[in-house]
Order: C-alpha cells, then structure tokens, then sequence
C-alpha cells in the first residue's frame, strides 16, 4: 500500500465533526456507495462515501504513519529548486549509485542498462550488505554513509539526497533573541532621525537589554556578532544602506497586502501633481538661470498626459487650474509634430473613427476628457475651496492621497521619472534629480527659456511617451502585450464604448477667481483699476445677489493678464469682456504682480504718479535691461510667457486680443546676448524695502 494512502473499510476510524467515529458497514445501493458510521457513544449514521472522503467536516484516521502535508519535511520541488547546478548534478550522480545498488542498473531500469551492467558485485542475487561495502569502497565514504543515502532514497527519492539545509530563521541562532529584539526596537527608533553608526545601536542595545533584563540575564554578543546581526536585520528594517529618506519610504509602507484603485475607462480617474524641475530655465527679461515647478495632469487608465504647465520658481492655484482646464480644452499641436503624435479635433483616434476634416486639420496635443475624480495631494493649491467648488460644480470628485505617500500617486510620479531620464537629462542646465547628483556648473549650461522648455515637454510627451509601449499598460486578456498610452485610449474607447467630453466651452470662466464689485458711472474699479464694456449694468440696478454681497456684482478675474476681466449676465447667462482703460496701451498682458511693482516704483520717482505712468515707467526700465532686483525678475517671469495661463474663449464684446509677449526672444538672440553683455549686478535693493511680507516670490528667489 501506498503511504500517501489509507485504506478504507470495515474498521478505518475517521474524524468526523470533532468526534471519532468508525465505518461498521459499506454497503453499494443506487444512489452510490455508502457508509454506515458509529460513534463511541453507539449512535449510528448513514453517509454517502463521497460526502465522507471529499467534505471537509471529515478527516480519515489512517492506521500507519504516511506523509502528510503539516509534515516539516520541504516538498521536492522546494528542495531540487535551491540546489546550484554543480549541486544538482552530484545529486543525479549519487542517485546513479543508489540504483545500483538496490537494482544492480545505474538508470534502475533493465531495459535502460549501460555497457558492462549489471556489474559483478552488484548482481541482483548478492546479498544487500555485501553491495553496500563494494559501493563505500568505490565511492570512498563509510559504510554507514551509504546505507543513509539508500534509506533517504527510498523515503524521498533524489530530493532526499541533496544537501541538508537549515531554513532561515532568527539572524545568528547562537545569539539571544531578547538582544536581537531589543536591537530591532532600538533601529525602529531611528526611523525619523539623521542615520546612526551601527556601533551606536549596538552600544545603545546593550545599555537597554541590562536595563530591562539585568547585567547578567543576557548573554551579550561580541562585536563582529553584533554586526553580523545588524547586517540581518538591515534587510527588515533598513537604516544604515539606503538614504534616510528611502528607510523612511520603506518604513511607512503597509503591513499587508497593497491595494490600488483601478480605472476601468479613460476619464474615471485623473492624477494631478507638481514637482520641481531638474532643469534650469532661463528668465527671458535678466538672461538668468531659474528654476521651475512642472505641474501635470494624467489620465490613470490610459497613462495620457493631459494637461502640462510649467511654472517659474512656484505654482499658483491658477496653474493649476491652467492645468485642469487644459483637460477641458486641449492646446493644439505644433505645426511641426509627426502625425502620429496628433489628436484629431474630437478626440477620438483615427482607428475607431476616422473624420477627414479632423485629420487634414491641424489637431490636438492630447486627447480632451472630463476626469470623474482628482486625486491630488494636500497641497495649498489642490484644496482650495475656489477649486473644489469648480470641481463639485463639473461634476468632479476631490480624492486626496494620504499624507506623505508617493505611492497613491504612482503613475504620475513615475512619469516624473520617466522625463528625468527620458528627456530632462539630455537638455543644457540639467542639474539632477539631487544635491548630490548636481553637476560643477549646472546654472551656467542653462539654455533654454521657460516657454521653450515647456514646449520641447509637450513635443516630447506627444512624439515619444505618449507612443511608447509602457510597462504598465496591459490587458488581463493578452498577457505579455504591452500597450503604448495612445494604444491604452483606444483600449478604453472599445472597452467601455463611451468617454466623457466637455459640453461647454465657456466653462473655462468658473475656474477663474470671482471680485465682488459694485457699478458706477465710470464702469468697475478692481485694485485701483477702471474696467468698462459692452453688457455692464447700468447704475442704479440693484443687484440679485444678496447677503455678503450687498449690492456688489460678481466679476471672474485673471491675475495673470489684468488688462480685462469677464462678467456673467445673471439675466441672459452670457458672458462680456470688461477691458481696462489702459489696455490699450499695452501690447502684451499684464500680470497683477507687476502692476503692483511698478506702482511702487512710480511712488518713489513721481510726485503724483498714475498707472499709465507706473506702466510706461515699468516696461521703459525692463526695455533698458535694468530689471535686475528681485522683485522686477519675479514680475517679468509671469508676463514674459509665450501663452497666457488660460485659453479663454472669445466672447462678443471682446475687444483686447491676446498678444505674445514682447519680452520674449528666441533661443539664438539669447546666446547672442549672453555672450556680448557683461553681467550686472543688483543696485535696486533698496526698492524691496517696500515690498509686502506676504508676496508670493519675495522669499522664493535668491540674488544671482
């Protein structure tokens, strides 16, 4: 009989429901075979044989040892798969032997038998003691060596001839586990401060085990022990390989398994955060390097890098709304992008529907989607309550990741990553994604100016990233196949047969702040400026809105071009463009940052001093190429943009286009001027004197 077997009839006992019982008849009827069970109290039950040998509420009680799965022996496959192969070859030999020696045949087999076999002293007549001392001779081991691997042969086959090892248990076993404990409490201690030497844990150990323990409870480790035991338990607390922030990383992660979100189409969940460049941009006004914050918006389902937004020194909640309504809107290709890497003006790919006007125009940078959910982090700019409001009002939902966990934003940080070393690494004023990797002269290679490199992001998400197989990107139902993010949008087109795309396009005003304002005869006053337009009430007109608001009507600002602001008709619901008195005289936006600047400035040079003066005074000074402070690059950082923050639809009574800046110049004109310009410093300090304390850029720029 077999040993993993037990044999089953008239006498086998079996645990039945926690009690033993015996089977006292077998009987064969129609409905199948059946078992007559009793119990040590005589109580007597009829049982299918199949309900008692496959339910779980029995168990056989064999008769004979056998094996059994809470065995302590490792199964074959555990210990054949931990054997080298110079290991696994000397098992195979050893098991040759063992053969010829129970059967006189290396293979074990008549049929199989080699050149010369079955040899003389291993005939299968002789006796079996006399086999055993002819192969302990040949082999050169004892004889007792040999009567082993033949008992260890017959009970687990090759397995039980491979080498014997230990399982790993507790680091150093000759070491007490009170003191590698207390050595692991003392290592968890130091998750949250500057990395230790090993030989302070070690001393800091031994002071608390005779602490707790006494002097002489515990028998301490010698030194190159103790060391060996840190190096063991380095593998389930790191502290002393890794950078602090890393063990810190490690430290916080989840005892039991992860668990994840799963988007199931495009649009369901949108991942939204800001990262520090690991480039430095040029500040088109001063031909100085600075640096920039890179804010993004992806799609989780398909990877698709909806919405891009590059910012000197900080982001604003306006960037990020920028971003969020880039979503909405997508900007359009470059007039020079590959095919493949442009959206038609629907969104749709040419493979699920192919639209002639679409494809002959010139496209999109990405495809629009209206995101379900954000998940963003707890950033001042993503919980907002302007932006959550707009988010309720689209229909969003706000997910925040959990504080300082990266991983709840995996995707967008990976492609964070993915742009380092796809891209960023590759481009003039690559600094490193550390202090530590930060080349010699970092800030001298610096080459491109901010709205150039946000430009050469965009090309390359759309050419390269968006068209590359991603490692993420897979369907359960084809395994191996890896899918680029443009592949994943048709994916999820087919699969859920629908996306979510944005109805209104004059929804771009409600992301914009809101200024409550009273109408008077000369138009709108907002921060001293005069704003008036086609489809102003009329004074005199009370206003709808109450409470807070007493009497004041609601006007969508823009602070990064305050030339004009927009107003909603509560009566047709329409949308007008109020435009600024001075507007006209401008030729590109202003931002309310520099505005205030240059207020400031006119206060010190005039007497009685306006805002067409304090702007004529301004843009004056930066054409001489004196905007040098600090102050002056912070302003001139926001309007020397190529694009404005929002590409706002055009209403009917607009009249102020948007213009490029007329600070702005090219990659070569900037060479041209870095090298002919000797470098000046800053004789404006004292014009900071006059600066708030609460200016967003006043402590975020330093003096170059």
């Amino acid at each position: 009989m077999s040993g993993a077997g037990a044999r089953v009839g008239v006498g086998t006992r079996f645990r039945y429901d926690g009690e033993t019982v015996e089977v006292v008849e077998m009987a064969a009827t129609t409905a199948g075979n059946e078992v007559v069970l009793k119990d040590s109290q005589g109580r007597v039950m009829r049982l299918t044989l199949k309900e008692l040998l496959f339910s779980d509420r029995a168990q056989v009680v064999p008769d004979q040892p056998g094996p059994a799965a809470d065995d302590a022996v490792e199964i074959a496959s555990v210990v054949l798969g931990q054997l080298r192969r110079d290991e696994r070859e000397r098992v195979l030999e050893r098991a040759a032997h063992v053969r010829e020696v129970l059967t006189g045949f290396q293979s074990g087999s008549p049929e199989l038998a080699r050149e010369g076999e079955p040899r003389p002293e291993f005939a299968p007549g002789r006796a079996a003691g006399s086999k055993y001392a002819a192969k302990a001779e040949e082999l050169g081991v004892s004889l007792r060596t040999v009567k082993q691997w033949v008992a260890d042969f017959r009970r687990h086959g090759e397995a039980g001839l491979a080498p014997k090892r230990t399982r790993a248990g507790q680091p150093c076993p000759s070491v007490d586990q009170r003191w590698v404990e207390t050595a692991l409490e003392v290592m968890v201690e130091h998750t949250g401060q500057s990395r230790p030497s090993r030989t302070l844990v070690i001393e800091r150990t031994r002071a608390r085990v005779m602490a707790r323990f006494g002097p002489q409870a515990v028998p301490q480790p010698s030194r190159a022990t103790a060391f060996r035991v840190l190096a063991e338990l380095e593998r389930r607390h790191p502290l002393f390989r890794l950078s602090t922030k890393r063990n810190r990383d490690i430290a916080d992660r989840p005892q039991g398994p992860y668990g994840k979100l799963r988007p199931t189409r495009p649009g369901e969940y949108l991942l939204m955060d800001t990262t520090r460049l690991d480039v430095f941009a040029f500040d088109p006004l001063t031909l100085k390097w600075v640096q920039a914050e890179l804010t993004v918006a992806m799609d989780w389902y398909t990877r698709c890098i909806t919405g891009i937004r590059l910012t000197p020194v900080s982001t604003k909640a306006v960037d990020v709304s920028a971003v969020l309504f880039e979503c909405f809107r997508p900007r359009p290709a470059g007039p020079d992008w590959p095919r493949h890497a442009v959206w038609p003006e629907h969104g749709i790919p040419r493979t699920i529907l192919v639209d002639v006007e679409a494809a002959a125009g010139r496209g999109l940078a990405a495809p629009p989607l209206v995101p379900e959910t954000l998940v963003v982090d707890h950033g001042k700019v993503y919980v907002s309550e302007h932006l959550t409001s707009v988010c309720r009002r689209m229909g969003m939902s706000i997910q925040p990741a959990r504080l300082r966990t990266g991983r709840d934003k995996g995707p967008v940080e990976r492609f964070f990553r993915t742009l380092r070393e796809g891209l960023l690494e590759a481009l003039p004023g690559y600094k490193g994604p550390d202090i530590h990797s930060r080349g010699e002269n970092a800030e001298g290679d610096a080459f491109f100016f901010l709205n150039e490199l946000e430009a050469i992001i965009r090309e390359w998400t759309a050419t390269v990233y968006h068209c590359r197989p991603h490692a993420g990107l897979v369907d359960p139902g084809v395994p191996g196949l890896r899918m680029s993010p443009a592949q994943m949008f048709e994916h999820g087109m087919a699969r859920a047969g629908y996306i979510e795309v944005p109805r209104d396009r004059d929804l771009a005003f409600e992301f914009l702040e809101t200024k409550w304002r009273t109408v008077q005869h000369y138009g709108v006053e907002i921060g001293r400026r005069r704003y008036r337009g086609p489809g102003l009430p009329q004074p005199g007109i009370h206003s709808p809105y109450d409470g807070e608001a007493n009497n004041r009507w609601p006007f969508q600002i823009n602070p990064d071009d305050i030339t004009r602001i927009h107003f909603r008709d509560p009566h047709t619901c329409r949308w007008h463009a109020l435009t600024w008195e001075h507007a006209p005289s401008l030729q590109m936006p202003l931002s309310e940052d520099a505005l205030t600047f240059a207020r400031k400035l006119a206060t010190a040079k005039y007497r009685y001093p306006d805002d067409r003066l304090a702007v004529a005074d301004l843009l004056e000074r930066w054409n001489l190429g004196l905007g040098t402070t600090l102050a002056e690059r912070r302003m001139a950082l926001r309007v020397s943009r190529e694009q404005a923050a929002f590409d706002l639809p055009s209403t009917d009574t607009a009249t102020l286009a948007s213009v490029r800046t007329a600070l702005g110049r090219d990659a070569a004109s900037a060479k041209h001027v870095l090298r002919a310009e000797p470098e000046t410093g800053d004789d404006d300090v004292a014009d900071l004197e006059d600066l708030t304390d609460d200016d967003f850029y006043a402590d975020a720029l330093e003096d170059v």
